[in-house]
C-alpha cells in the first residue's frame, strides 16, 4: 500500500483545520503541490503562507490596563469618547496593547501616572502620561500657550532631556514616586523632576515653589561612582551605585532615607548602619519601608515598620538606620520588592516568600504575617510537566504584587484597586492569578491602580 504524505493525509479535513495543518507540512517537491490541486480541480489553488524567517527578531510591545482617567493609561479615546462612538472607559480590567513607535525598554508606574523610557539613540528617549500637576512628566506645553503645561496627558508625550550628547547617551531605567520621577541614564547619571517639597529630587529646596508647569529638570550629583539603579519611594529617593552603595535623600519621617535621622533632606547621602561595606546589588520602595540586597544574599530594611515589614529586628514602628533582616529557610535572596504595607523576595531557586499586612498570596486567611511565607511553586505553573518553572522577577505596587517567570507568564495577586490586577474582574485576588498577555512578558511595573508589561511576541 503506497504511503501518502502528511499533506495528502491532512486534505481530508475540513477547511479550518487543513488549514491549521498545511501550515506545518513542509512541501518536498512542486510536484506533490500540482498533484494536491489537480485532486482539488485545475481552478482551485493551495493557500500560500509567508514563513518566518530564520533572521527575524520577535517584536516589542507594551500592554497596560487598570485605571484610565488619569491618562496613566496613554489611551485618549478611554477618557474622552472619539466622535462620540465610544463611551469613556474608567478602567481597564485587561491588558490593552499601546501602540508605540519605539521599542520599550524600561516602565514604571506612579501614582497615577507613567514613564516609558527606550534606550534608542534618538533624541528623545523618554514618554509620560497621566497626571501631570507637579510636572513629573515635565513641562508638557498646550497647543493654546506655550505658557502652559498640560496638567493630564492622555498619551505617551515626549518628556525632552538636558543631555549634553543627547545622541551617545541611552536612558538606562525610569522610576516614579507620588509625585517625582527619576531617569537614569548610561553616561550623563541620573535626572529628576516633579514635586521637590522635601528634597526627594536631590536638589535645594525651594520654599513656595510652584511645581506646576515648571520647567526644571536636574541633573542630581554628588554619588561616590556611577549610579546603576534608582527607586522611587512616596516622597523619597535611592540610588545604587556601581560600587554597591546606596544614597538616599527626601522624605525621613519614618526613617526611610536610612540616614539615622527622622529629617527631610535634599542632598543624596551615603546611606551606613548596618550596610557600611556591604556590597548591594539591588534597592526597592515604593512606599516609605526600605529594603535592598547584597551581593552574597542578605536582605537589609529600614524605614516604616507599622505592618510588620521589619519586625524581625524591631518592636518599633520606624527604623531609621539599616538593619540585616534574619530570615529563616528563604536560602540566598537575589531580588525584593517593597510595596506600602507588604514585602516579597525571590531566592536563586526561583521561589517567593512574602510578609507584612495585606493580601499576600496564600488565602483569605493570612492577611499579616512578621516571617517570610513561602508562595506554593504551583501557583506559579510548577507541576509534573513542567518540573522547571520559576519566578524569575518580582515587582510590588502599593498594595498588589507581581511575578514574571523564567518562561515569561506573568502573575499577579493583591488589592485590585479599580481593575489594577488586569484579571478580567475587580474582585481582590488571594491567590497568584495568570494574566492573559498576548507575548512573553519581559517585565512589569507595577502602580497604586494600574499596570504596564513588557512583552515580546512569541515569533
Amino acid at each position: 500500500m503506497q504511503r501518502r504524505s502528511m499533506a495528502a493525509c491532512c486534505w481530508h479535513l475540513c477547511p479550518v483545520v487543513r488549514t491549521a495543518a498545511l501550515r506545518v507540512c513542509s512541501y518536498s517537491t512542486s510536484s506533490e503541490v500540482s498533484r494536491l490541486q489537480q485532486k482539488q480541480g485545475s481552478g482551485s489553488r493551495l493557500p500560500v503562507f509567508q514563513y518566518v524567517g530564520k533572521n527575524r527578531r520577535p517584536s516589542h510591545k507594551v500592554f497596560v490596563w487598570g485605571f484610565s482617567f488619569s491618562g496613566a493609561l496613554g489611551i485618549p479615546s478611554f477618557v474622552v469618547p472619539d466622535s462620540g462612538r465610544k463611551n469613556p472607559r474608567k478602567c481597564q480590567l485587561t491588558p490593552y496593547r499601546l501602540e508605540t513607535a519605539e521599542q520599550i525598554t524600561s516602565a514604571a508606574c506612579g501614582y497615577g501616572f507613567t514613564l516609558l523610557a527606550s534606550s534608542t539613540k534618538d533624541v528623545i528617549k523618554v514618554w509620560g502620561m497621566g497626571l501631570n500637576k507637579d510636572s513629573q512628566l515635565g513641562f508638557q506645553r498646550t497647543q493654546r500657550s506655550r505658557e502652559h503645561s498640560y496638567e493630564y496627558v492622555l498619551e505617551p508625550s515626549p518628556l525632552a532631556l538636558p543631555l549634553k550628547e543627547p545622541q551617545q547617551t541611552r536612558v538606562v531605567q525610569v522610576s516614579c514616586g507620588r509625585a517625582h520621577s527619576l531617569v537614569l541614564t548610561d553616561n550623563e547619571g541620573v535626572f529628576s523632576l516633579g514635586n521637590n517639597s522635601y528634597g526627594q529630587c536631590g536638589r535645594t529646596i525651594v520654599e513656595d515653589e510652584v511645581y506646576s508647569g515648571s520647567h526644571m529638570i536636574h541633573q542630581v550629583k554628588g554619588f561616590s561612582s556611577k549610579v546603576v539603579q534608582v527607586s522611587c519611594g512616596q516622597d523619597h529617593s535611592l540610588f545604587l551605585t556601581e560600587d554597591g552603595r546606596v544614597f538616599a535623600c527626601g522624605w525621613g519621617a519614618d526613617g526611610q532615607t536610612g540616614l539615622s535621622h527622622h529629617n527631610v533632606t535634599s542632598i543624596p547621602l551615603e546611606v551606613g548602619g548596618d550596610l557600611s561595606g556591604v556590597q548591594v546589588r539591588q534597592v526597592s520602595t515604593y512606599g516609605d519601608c526600605s529594603l535592598a540586597v547584597s551581593a552574597d544574599g542578605r536582605l537589609f530594611g529600614w524605614g516604616n515598620s507599622e505592618y510588620l515589614q521589619l519586625s524581625s529586628v524591631t518592636e518599633e514602628t520606624q527604623l531609621s538606620s539599616p538593619r540585616q533582616l534574619p530570615l529563616q529557610g528563604c536560602g540566598k535572596v537575589v531580588q525584593v520588592a517593597c510595596g506600602g504595607t507588604q514585602v516579597a523576595v525571590l531566592n536563586e531557586k526561583g521561589e517567593v516568600f512574602v510578609w507584612g499586612y495585606g493580601i499576600l498570596g496564600k488565602g483569605p486567611n493570612l492577611s499579616e504575617s512578621s516571617t517570610p511565607e513561602q508562595i506554593p511553586p504551583t501557583l506559579f505553573g510548577r507541576s509534573e510537566f513542567s518540573p522547571s518553572v520559576s519566578v524569575s522577577k518580582i515587582r510590588c505596587g502599593l498594595n498588589h504584587f507581581a511575578a514574571v517567570t523564567d518562561g515569561g507568564e506573568l502573575f499577579v495577586w493583591g488589592k485590585n484597586v479599580r481593575g489594577c490586577l488586569g484579571i478580567g474582574k475587580r474582585d481582590d485576588q488571594y491567590f497568584p492569578w495568570r494574566v492573559t498577555v498576548p507575548g512573553r512578558v519581559v517585565d512589569v511595573a507595577c502602580g497604586v491602580d494600574h499596570m504596564v508589561a513588557l512583552a515580546k511576541s512569541l515569533i
